[in-house]
């Protein structure tokens, strides 16, 4: 091609919840962790290749909490717990220092790194142990950029273990010296134009359920709504008006452009940034669908302009792809697709505009080295086309191409709905509370000082925070939803005590249901030995086998990506055994790919298949001498790979484990 056909504009979204406690101590440390990873790799990996350009997304809330790392272990509880001997610490904080600890991604993060995959699953560590675990840990997070420039975190790498408190403490002092410089490197960019910087509503709340709680029906007629559901207009202007005060502080400058939590758009949020000079927000394909009242595949290669605000609508499967699809493949076939995807949609479209718009932070850990192959093979490729040339987001919004709207859906980038935040009885259950609160504030502010009533209006803004509702219900999983839900009410409780009247008892009682949801993983606790006959199968011959259901085990997106959903498996003396559920009716030529990280051939399996079920095994011959295996198997329908299993990555498999003490009555 000779000049530039297509314009691509990146979008990375950054984002954590606010997990400030009422003591303003962080209860978690994603963005620590996130931010000696992904904050200053992302844009840096991006300012490599000269001529792209992207726009990054930073919600108010992780600015806010970036800040408080000039001060890391008065301000975040995990890092007050690490940097302590473990000596110092008591069952309970070394058991939760553990469970963080553990929550991390074993074939991409972990193993890479000896000495953590030889700690991760021992158990009564000693105190020299545990403080190597420490240190691995968060070498395991810290990003290429850290790795190669960082001088203390090279020389940590180079040492393996033996690690001591004093290492651990001069890594912390590094650590907090270079997040200090994460957000003046945003705007140093931004000032060379390499990228622009757009933000978020203050707290991340789902803006049009502030405005009015019948969006949620409007945009899908079956979702239950909470009961005396009223307007927060004026909570959902004091979101914006927060972010565009906090952004000036940061950057010295007004934002021109939004990213609504989630995507979540209406009209009259609309309204409320075209009151504020935003010149552009963005949000997802499915809703320009809903508002044109027709599915159009090439209507979103264009931004559009809604009651004057500029709208860029999300390629939703070409940003799927970067976020859940390519990093199970090599990356320069993920770069290669990616790129060939672009040029047969610059071929078929008339000066087209893609945008993807993808979560900047919690991809790459599913990536091998942090998706630093993946970027500079795209990144590379990008920067040699003659045809391609990306653009920021305040450059989209001027395009002369952008196209009318005459009316605008209402919902988020899932779906094009707002079920993910309400509509279960969880969630419904948090807004009435929300809801609860805001009477009662109103019924008793009278003699209430402006200071306190600051106070007050903070914790109701925290509470609207999107993230609450997201692990409320039964669509996403976290072994942390305890901690997300205490959080939520603490906010209300708080409220209450300022307000100095009596708080409802039900807030101190967790909105996660009592009755305990079926656990996504359940490992094997018997040997099996079934008759592979693809579904006419006895329930007896699965007995104790492994159970992976994919549906739970992750979000409501990675749910789209292949017909399986549920795993089972299992093994005897002889061989190991596999059972998949889902949706096969579509599959023509099925194949089965099994990777064993410790075997250098790919074994191909060709399956039984009947209806909902498809069943193989693998003979144990080729294994001897190994006493664990780790494993993927890949789906294959017509010799393409529809889905790989398991989603979380590698399953490990212990082969001398004969469960000789599990017995069933």
């Amino acid at each position: 091609m000779g000049k530039p056909l297509l314009n691509l504009s990146f979008f990375w979204h950054m984002h954590q919840p606010d997990y400030r406690g009422l003591d303003g101590v962080m209860k978690m440390p994603w963005v620590f962790l996130h931010a000696i990873k992904d904050y200053y790799e992302m844009p840096w990996l991006l300012s490599e290749y000269l001529g792209l350009k992207a726009t990054f997304n930073l919600s108010a809330s992780l600015i806010e909490q970036i800040k408080l790392y000039d001060k890391p272990i008065e301000n975040d509880y995990f890092l007050s717990l690490w940097i302590q001997h473990p000596s110092m610490l008591d069952a309970n904080e070394r058991g939760w220092l553990i469970k963080l600890i553990g929550a991390m991604q074993f074939e991409t993060m972990v193993r890479p790194i000896g000495r953590y995959a030889e700690l991760y699953y021992k158990n009564n560590l000693s105190d020299d142990e545990f403080i190597d675990l420490e240190v691995v840990f968060i070498l395991a997070w810290c990003g290429n950029y850290l790795r190669l420039h960082n001088t203390y975190v090279k020389m940590l790498f180079e040492k393996k273990q033996g690690y001591t408190q004093s290492d651990k403490t001069i890594l912390l002092e590094s650590l907090a010296e270079f997040i200090k410089g994460i957000l003046p490197f945003y705007g140093e960019l931004q000032k060379q134009g390499v990228i622009s910087i757009s933000t978020t509503p203050y707290f991340h709340p789902i803006l049009p359920l502030l405005l009015d709680m019948q969006n949620a029906s409007l945009a899908n007629s079956a979702t239950a709504l909470p009961s005396g559901a009223f307007s927060l207009q004026e909570d959902a202007n004091e979101q914006v008006e927060r972010s565009i005060v906090l952004y000036k502080d940061t950057f010295g400058c007004n934002p021109n452009g939004f990213w609504p939590a989630e995507g979540a758009v209406d009209e009259k949020s609309v309204l409320i940034y075209k009151k504020h000079n935003i010149k552009w927000i963005a949000t997802d394909e499915a809703i320009l669908y809903k508002s044109l009242n027709r599915y159009d595949p090439s209507a979103h290669y264009q931004p559009y302009i809604f009651n004057d605000v500029a709208i860029a609508f999300r390629d939703h499967g070409l940003s799927d792809q970067i976020g859940f699809e390519y990093r199970h493949k090599d990356a320069n076939e993920a770069s290669g697709q990616f790129m060939n995807a672009l040029e047969q949609i610059a071929q078929s479209e008339v000066n087209p505009t893609v945008c993807v718009i993808v979560d900047g932070e919690n991809a790459w850990e599913f990536y091998e080295n942090n998706g630093l192959n993946f970027f500079k093979s795209l990144y590379g490729s990008l920067s040699s086309s003659s045809w391609c040339s990306t653009l920021t987001m305040d450059e989209v919004a001027s395009l002369k191409t952008a196209g009318h709207l005459d009316a605008l859906a209402p919902g988020s980038w899932i779906h094009g709905t707002f079920d993910t935040w309400a509509g279960h009885p969880e969630k419904n259950r948090a807004w009435e509370f929300i809801f609860g609160a805001y009477r009662d504030m109103k019924e008793h502010s009278e003699n209430i000082s402006d200071e306190v009533m600051k106070e007050i209006r903070y914790h109701l803004l925290a509470s609207e925070c999107s993230d609450w509702f997201w692990w409320y219900g039964e669509d996403h999983f976290t072994g942390f939803s305890i901690e997300f839900d205490k959080l939520f009410r603490d906010h209300l409780i708080r409220i209450y005590q300022l307000l100095d009247i009596a708080i409802p008892k039900e807030l101190f009682e967790p909105i996660i249901s009592s009755i305990k949801p079926k656990p996504f993983w359940i490992k094997p606790i018997n040997a099996i030995s079934p008759t592979l006959s693809g579904g006419k199968t006895l329930f007896f011959e699965w007995m104790g086998c492994g159970v992976i259901d994919e549906r739970h085990a992750f979000s409501t997106m990675d749910r789209l990506r292949g017909p399986v959903d549920i795993m089972y498996y299992g093994l005897d003396k002889n061989r190991i055994y596999f059972a998949l559920e889902g949706s096969f009716s579509k599959f023509k030529e099925p194949q089965i790919k099994v990777k064993i990280a410790e075997c250098k051939e790919t074994v191909i399996v060709e399956p039984i298949i009947l209806n909902r079920r498809v069943e193989f095994s693998l003979s144990r011959d080729s294994l001897d001498g190994l006493k664990s295996i780790h494993l993927r198997i890949f789906l294959l329908n017509e010799a393409k790979t529809v889905q790989s299993l398991p989603g979380f990555g590698v399953l490990e498999l212990n082969l001398d484990d004969y469960f000789t003490t599990n017995w069933f009555i």
